[in-house]
């Protein structure tokens, strides 16, 4: 069991070496010189080279890659060219809004898929089966920045519900806070319950034709027993699989929902970054995406060591 862990933190820590690299060496390629960017078109040639040198601009790229790399590693992620405010903070800052909803999406997505997908497996054809199976459909095709226009026009200007967009703060209270990420949470939660419905029912219905479940049917256990004892957690590794997945992908991925809303997120922070080519934050920003992905795979690999036991014997 030791020897598992030890190897997959090792393949973990080599998978996040290069993948540092090769965004590191991809954002150099983009086009556009930050000092440029800094200082103007105008700027004299003598004053450009001055300020490239006072960035590191004019460094061999393994040596500046080195630079970055201790620096992300002491905590240190550098100062941002167009906000002259250390990008740690930034990231903080913008963290502090996307996490939870990112959080909230999820909460959201797995609450309304696992009980509909395990219902619609348990009455396959049935009722049920239907609702689970239109839902996944319609959720899936239709875009969560379409979904969220849709709210907007709904639950803020006809309705005046909701608020249309913007984030007050965790500082004016939690409740508020939330209350501005309900639409948000929502819009995001929609398409990937489709997803996880679709996957908890083809998981469940699988369990439920194996033998231990209907050795359990033949015992006299009730058919509520058998699904929500026997076959949902034996199904719970597709679906942990695909929730790693989703997570990552809310957090990576809510850049269209973040401004529709016009919520100060982390991918709104990479989208600004990128218009104002501001390669260090790009560079700290893909890094953490990228890192959290690689970190949510090793977080869910070993959630199946503690889900199923069949696999904590094999390892």
């Amino acid at each position: 069991m030791m020897h598992l862990l030890a190897r997959r933190i090792a393949g973990l820590l080599l998978t996040l070496a290069i993948v540092s690299f090769l965004i590191f060496a991809v954002m150099d390629l983009l086009p556009g010189d930050p000092a440029s960017i800094m200082l103007g078109t105008s700027a004299a040639p003598d004053t450009l080279a001055a300020l490239r040198h006072e960035l590191g601009l004019d460094q061999p790229l393994i040596l500046r890659y080195g630079h970055w790399v201790a620096g992300v590693l002491s905590g240190d992620l550098g100062q941002s060219y167009t906000y002259g405010v250390p990008v740690a903070g930034l990231i903080a800052e913008r963290l502090a809004v996307t996490l939870p909803l990112a959080i909230f999406a999820i909460a959201l997505s797995v609450t309304i898929a696992l009980p509909l997908g395990s219902f619609a497996a348990a009455r396959r054809g049935g009722i049920a089966d239907v609702v689970a199976t239109l839902f996944s459909q319609i959720s899936i095709a239709v875009p969560a920045f379409w979904v969220a226009l849709l709210m907007i026009i709904l639950f803020s200007t006809s309705l005046g519900l909701m608020p249309a967009g913007g984030f007050p703060g965790w500082g004016n209270g939690i409740w508020a806070a939330l209350h501005a990420l309900v639409m948000p949470a929502v819009a995001l939660a929609l398409p990937q319950a489709g997803v996880l419905t679709r996957v908890t029912r083809s998981a469940v219905l699988e369990v439920l034709h194996e033998d231990f479940s209907r050795t359990a049917r033949a015992k006299g256990l009730s058919s509520a027993a058998v699904l929500w004892r026997h076959a949902v957690p034996n199904a719970l590794v597709p679906v942990m699989t695909i929730l790693g997945l989703q997570f990552t992908f809310l957090v990576a991925g809510a850049v269209l929902v973040e401004n529709v809303f016009n919520l100060p997120g982390l991918g709104r922070l990479a989208l600004q970054a990128l218009a104002q080519r501001d390669i260090i934050v790009m560079q700290d920003v893909v890094l953490f995406f990228a890192a959290l992905v690689i970190v949510m795979n090793f977080v869910v690999d070993m959630s199946y060591l503690a889900i199923d036991p069949r696999l904590r014997r094999a390892a």
